[in-house]
């Protein structure tokens, strides 16, 4: 999320203890209140549990972005695979736009390859879900485990075959 460059003058005036925000109350002004402190280097009146609190959830966030894509191409390719009767120029554009998403998550975000495995594992899980409802019928049907290898994941070809 992008904020306007405060200058050293807008730092300054950051509130002093007795005026501050507290995070509870408005999260978007103690923002602005934590970044013009931390710019006007008043490191030791700075909210750090918050601060850390905030940045473990914009990790996690970044994590949670690639697990969806993973879920929902995993499911469009459950429904390819489980349903060829009602394979869609749709599903193949999902498919090639989650790739998408997947791709520009990691490039922006590389520390999320270690992750890969676990993002699988769980997207998966939800992707099992997602496919078997939108196919009505039960997860069982499905397998259990992730079929497909992250080759798969990031490069089989799903045309469809008006397309070819």
């Amino acid at each position: 999320m992008a904020h306007p460059a405060l200058t050293r003058e807008d730092a300054s005036a950051a509130p002093r203890a007795e005026g501050r925000t507290r995070y509870a109350d408005d999260v978007y002004t103690w923002v602005q209140e934590q970044v013009a402190l931390l710019r006007a280097g008043r490191v030791d009146e700075l909210d750090l549990d918050n601060i850390a609190e905030e940045l473990s959830d914009v990790g996690s966030e970044q994590y949670d972005k690639l697990e969806s894509a993973i879920e929902v191409l995993l499911a469009h390719v459950l429904k390819w695979d489980h349903q060829l009767e009602r394979r869609s120029r749709s599903w193949s554009l999902t498919i090639a736009e989650q790739r998408v998403r997947i791709d520009r998550q990691l490039r922006r975000n590389p520390g999320l390859k270690s992750r890969i495995v676990e993002a699988v594992v769980e997207g998966y899980r939800l992707g099992q879900l997602r496919a078997a409802r939108e196919m009505k019928r039960s997860p069982k049907t499905l397998p259990a485990e992730c079929p497909y290898t992250w080759d798969d994941i990031l490069n089989r070809p799903f045309e469809f075959e008006a397309d070819r």
